[in-house]
């Protein structure tokens, strides 16, 4: 249903609002320099432009216009999601067994009550989250009952996934529509799924390309080659070898989310790339998974596998893609989704929108490198392990930042 959303022909066509949106970062990072080089926080304005493409083109709603530089409530409670979610390590176990006690309104009083500062903060994440959603789904409803008419008037001309999947609900049969809090649920995985993550990304290439000022200035060439115009058309944009290059060996060596888990709904024997022996002296080829067993899966281990990938697998060198990759890769039969690689997971459950984010960093980055050239400051950036990697200024913060000195060109 949500497949024709995220096909080469609908993000052909909503190129142009990438662009019109990655022009007004721009416009608010110029601004804020004033004509001189500045320390600029790269995450923040990475994460509300992944916020504001995300919601123009999967809700058809614009958060942020990025002119001035005050940050929305929501994306900041996406921003802050996953940090405050890791600190609620040990607590979760208790929460998910909470979470299945009596209705809504009393597991909320039950954890109004819990005198821990990360549980109360968390809880006015959620609440931050979960409101504007409503009130988001709430105007797409009016819109969908209003026909078609309505729908073109607002951002995505009603082919937005909120747009489709409301549709598609009111369409269906009772048994098989989903409730508001559904929908909403819908919602919330889109944006947390979408936002996160590709801001994240971006800022970590722009990291990177702090560090290597070589790569930095080759891949600005590169763009200002191709630009005839302010803006390179789609096909050309996502052919440009050095900036593909760039944006999968970052995603190979610093995929956003590391660690997934899946849980086996029967019994399950998986055979093994290579055999291993076991405590007994046996040779195990395969392993039996219960049904109900929850195997977490590591994607960074197999995205730097050196046996697949060569000694300098732990090495960022965007060259390895412009050339044909080792054999062990090609014949390893990896099952991610995108590149031999497990940065969008793969099979059935794998990333719906990986191509829109591959396009969203590569319009972002053509726009903001063809005018600035990023430097490092004296300030240490650490990238902390969270349900999504994130930047903090050393490692005792637990403050998303990303600190870059940004020059006008």
């Amino acid at each position: 249903m949500l497949t024709p959303v995220f096909s080469t022909a609908h993000l052909r066509n909503m190129t142009p609002l990438f662009y019109e949106t990655s022009h007004k970062l721009h416009s608010a990072i110029l601004s804020e320099l004033r004509g001189n080089p500045a320390e600029v926080d790269i995450l923040k304005w990475m994460g509300r432009t992944a916020l504001e493409l995300i919601g123009q083109g999967a809700l058809g709603y614009s958060f942020d216009p990025l002119v001035k530089d005050i940050s929305d409530d929501f994306g900041e409670s996406v921003k802050q999601f996953f940090g405050a979610l890791n600190q609620l390590a040990v607590l979760r176990v208790v929460i998910m067994r909470l979470c299945r006690i009596g209705p809504a309104w009393l597991r909320r009083v039950v954890v109004s009550m819990i005198p821990l500062d990360r549980v109360q903060r968390m809880k006015q994440i959620v609440d931050t989250m979960h409101g504007r959603s409503l009130q988001i789904m709430e105007e797409k409803k009016r819109a969908v009952l209003r026909g078609d008419s309505a729908l073109l008037e607002q951002i995505g001309e009603g082919k937005d996934v909120m747009s489709i999947l409301l549709k598609a609900n009111m369409s269906a049969d009772a048994k098989e529509k989903l409730s508001d809090e559904e929908l909403v649920a819908q919602m919330s995985t889109f944006i947390l799924a979408g936002m996160d993550t590709t801001s994240n990304a971006a800022s970590r290439i722009l990291h990177i390309l702090a560090q290597n000022p070589n790569a930095q200035e080759r891949l600005r060439a590169e763009i200002l080659e191709a630009q005839f115009s302010d803006n390179i058309d789609y096909d050309q944009l996502v052919e440009l070898p050095y900036l593909d290059a760039v944006c999968r060996e970052t995603l190979r060596l610093y995929p956003p989310v590391r660690i997934f888990s899946r849980s086996a709904m029967k019994e399950t024997t998986l055979p093994l790339h290579e055999p291993i022996r076991g405590v007994d002296g046996s040779t195990i080829s395969e392993i039996t998974i219960p049904k109900g067993t929850v195997a977490v899966l590591n994607l960074w281990a197999s995205n730097t596998n050196k046996a697949l990938w060569g000694e300098d697998a732990y090495e960022w060198n965007p060259d390895r893609w412009l050339f044909p990759l080792p054999p062990a890769v090609e014949e390893a039969r990896v099952p991610g989704v995108y590149s031999n690689l497990m940065s969008f997971h793969g099979g059935t459950r794998s990333c719906i929108g990986f191509k829109y984010a591959q396009l969203e960093l590569k319009v972002v980055l053509s726009v903001l490198l063809s005018s600035f050239k990023f430097g490092l400051t004296e300030k240490p950036i650490f990238w902390n392990h969270a349900g999504v990697m994130y930047p903090t200024v050393g490692r005792e913060s637990r403050k998303p930042e990303m600190p870059l000195v940004v020059l006008p060109l």
